[in-house]
């Protein structure tokens, strides 16, 4: 399969009713483990980096690697970069492959968003890539720096938006928050059913991690095409690397790039089966 654009994956998603997945990955191995998942279940899926998280994973190394990843896979994959922030790595992602980028303008207002987001979008068609954007403003934050309060997405501003900027895909905050909840995740669907009414363009939730199997199987079928994982497999990979040295106090490095390969394996492959994308590949 080929290394496809995001945007096709999840207009397929829309006419089905599903969501894909997109996983945050941060090494080689997480890499490995989420195709690894999405073959075993026939699944498209959408990797993808976030700029916040480059300080440990340079885009000049791992970029490369998630693009090679997506075209020797025997399912469809995008790549995704994940909550640009500067033009400057939103067009090395672009010149690297990426299928798709996000651009992150949420704390900014309105008016300035769409600007920013209609430059993204200039650079991202010499590519044939697609764009995401925000409205509204996901809480916590990508790399749990600080704590982000939430602002739910208003139906008119994403109107005006998609309207101004057609932007191919879009964010919207509905009670979800980035990294660990503090408490249970509480999201307001009727928020999300009012957005869904009036935007065409498929729709994406950010701060999976925590949310419940039932609220994703109903953001799934109530317009939300794109779910965001990273926090989960995260943990996961390191759950397998602590699990493996207290049984294992002999253990080598092979040992441990399995156990990250069966952290990022088994969450992908857990979310992917919640999602609904399991054989729609």
């Amino acid at each position: 399969m080929p290394l496809i654009n995001t945007k096709e994956l999840l207009l397929k998603a829309d006419q089905g009713n599903y969501a894909v997945g997109a996983f945050n990955v941060a090494n080689m191995e997480m890499i490995i483990g989420a195709i690894k998942a999405a073959e075993e279940l026939k699944s498209p899926i959408i990797l993808q980096v976030a700029e916040g998280r480059l300080e440990y994973s340079p885009l000049e190394l791992i970029g490369p690697m998630m693009v090679s990843a997506a075209k020797n896979a025997n399912v469809n994959v995008g790549v995704n970069f994940d909550h640009g922030m500067t033009l400057e790595k939103i067009k090395m992602a672009l010149d690297l492959g990426f299928t798709s980028v996000m651009i992150d303008g949420s704390k900014l207002p309105l008016d300035k968003n769409i600007e920013l987001t209609k430059e993204v979008i200039r650079e991202a068609n010499k590519f044939g890539a697609s764009v995401e954007a925000e409205v509204g403003r996901v809480g916590g934050s990508e790399d749990n720096s600080k704590g982000v309060s939430i602002l739910y997405t208003d139906v008119e501003d994403a109107k005006k938006f998609v309207k101004e900027t057609g932007v191919d895909t879009l964010a919207v905050a509905i009670g979800n928050a980035h990294g660990v909840y503090e408490g249970e995740p509480n999201l307001n669907f009727e928020v999300l059913e009012n957005i869904d009414k009036v935007i065409e363009i498929p729709l994406v939730l950010h701060g999976g991690t925590g949310i419940t199997s039932d609220d994703f199987r109903k953001c799934a079928k109530t317009g939300i095409r794109k779910i965001n994982i990273a926090t989960a497999t995260f943990n996961s990979v390191n759950k397998q690397a602590k699990e493996l040295y207290e049984n294992d106090k002999k253990t080598n490095y092979f040992k441990l790039n399995s156990a990250q390969v069966k952290g990022a394996y088994d969450n992908v492959y857990k979310h992917i089966r919640i999602f609904g994308s399991e054989n729609k590949d």
